[in-house]
């Protein structure tokens, strides 16, 4: 120890000194680092440099010339503490929400993603007031008894769904953790991989539903063949339709899941190809002529005046079309007709668009039932559109391929009214004129 000229203590000088201020910004700035190499936003060299250079600043800032006499330093309010300094400054750049504790509980510091996901955090009050989950604050205890880092999840219902996981970490220096018990709270969204592991078994069990259906009709058929029918030439025959007719329906369920897997994984990638839209759609409907006849129906196409042209790729449009045509001669009315019709205009970013609008004369289709009619497996009504031969993957492919095209699919409806399917597209303008 020395004596300054009036008298008053002053710390211990030298490197000791130096070392022994400096380790509790050490301690927290080495959880924080791993923290944020944990979270994935830091590379773990990357985490290792930037300690090391914070380690040697908060050091050689730790000098005799920040020292003060004891009595003099008596008599001013006490500032916030290095290492607490650190922990607010490196909270604010971190990517998750985090929120520092003391060891009663009490917040010490937060950056602005936790104050977004707890509004009613407030600094010095206890963290039990913003966050009332028994979860949570059963980790944050485990936490603090056992020095380990403790993990839990919960789920947030309002204003809306979202999965959150909680890791709660205890600074510690050494075997002790620190005089003041700090312990930090790091939340990460859990929502988009709940959703996806949502949408994976619902397509799983969907697709499972739908095969399984026809491959039992195949099995029963199969052993009937076997057994009483087999000396029986029109039960034969009769089973024999009703076998082809379910094989067809499985080989096309397997071809859309098929073609639904290879769009998703291009659906990145942008056709580059100038293709003529008109051709297209009249060779879908040339196509479904005897569709039509069968229905006793008419398709009738309005040509536009000149040509329009987009960047595409010709088999998946020609998929579009063919869903959406064959979907509105399925489910109009017999006896009426199916509309198709080509407009232009502006899209949402003030470019150029194509609409080609499909419309149907039938029943129309109850608004709830709108904005769901592009998820896989979803139908109006189930039994009709097995009857109808649909695999619930038609309008999820049209929607699809439209996405990766730039393009989008809108759809009006009421009951009594029919149903209009439009595609937009955007045009492609001032390119080269050959197109496909």
């Amino acid at each position: 120890m020395t004596i300054d000229d009036n008298g008053g203590k002053l710390q211990p000088r030298g490197w000791r000194a130096r070392l022994r201020r400096a380790r509790l910004a050490w301690a927290a700035a080495a959880l924080v680092f791993a923290l944020l190499w944990w979270s994935g936003a830091l590379g773990l060299g990357f985490a290792l440099g930037a300690f090391a250079v914070i380690a040697v600043a908060v050091l050689l800032s730790a000098s005799d010339r920040n020292e003060q006499p004891a009595a003099l330093a008596e008599d001013k309010p006490a500032a916030l503490p290095a290492h607490k300094q650190l922990i607010e400054a490196v909270l604010a750049g971190l990517p998750d929400p985090v929120i520092a504790i003391d060891r009663q509980g009490n917040v010490v510091a937060f950056n602005a993603r936790a104050l977004a996901v707890l509004p009613g955090l407030r600094r010095g009050e206890p963290v039990s007031l913003a966050l009332r989950v028994p979860e949570v604050l059963d980790a944050v205890r485990r936490a603090r008894a056992g020095r380990t880092a403790q993990r839990a999840e919960y789920l947030e219902r309002a204003p809306v769904e979202r999965w959150y996981e909680v890791i709660v970490t205890p600074i510690a220096d050494g075997e002790a953790v620190l005089s003041d018990g700090l312990v930090l709270m790091a939340f990460r969204d859990l929502t988009p991989l709940r959703r996806v592991e949502e949408m994976r078994a619902d397509f799983v069990a969907n697709a499972s539903h739908e095969l399984r259906t026809p491959l039992a009709a195949l099995s029963g058929f199969i052993e009937t063949l076997q057994g009483s029918a087999r000396g029986d030439p029109a039960a034969q025959e009769r089973f024999l339709g009703i076998m082809q007719a379910q094989a067809t329906r499985m080989a096309r369920l397997i071809d859309d899941l098929l073609s639904l897997s290879r769009i998703e994984l291009s659906a990145h990638l942008r056709p580059e190809t100038l293709v003529e839209l008109v051709p297209i759609v009249r060779q879908v409907a040339d196509g479904l002529q005897t569709l039509a006849r069968d229905r006793d129906m008419t398709i009738n196409v309005e040509t536009p005046g000149r040509p329009l042209t987009v960047l595409g790729d010709r088999d998946e449009l020609l998929r579009v079309f063919e869903n959406l045509i064959e979907n509105a001669l399925k489910y109009a009315a017999s006896g009426k007709k199916v509309d198709i019709g080509f407009s232009t205009g502006a899209g949402p970013k003030e470019a150029g668009e194509v609409h080609v609008a499909v419309r149907d004369h039938g029943s129309g289709i109850s608004p709830e039932h709108l904005p769901r009619l592009t998820e896989r497996f979803y139908r109006v009504d189930v039994a009709d559109s097995r009857a109808q031969g649909g695999t619930g993957l038609g309008l999820a492919l049209v929607k699809h391929i439209l996405a990766r095209h730039g393009g989008r699919l809108t759809i009006e409806s009421a009951p009594g009214q029919g149903a209009t399917f439009s595609v937009h597209l955007p045009l492609a303008t001032g390119l080269d004129p050959k197109v496909q």
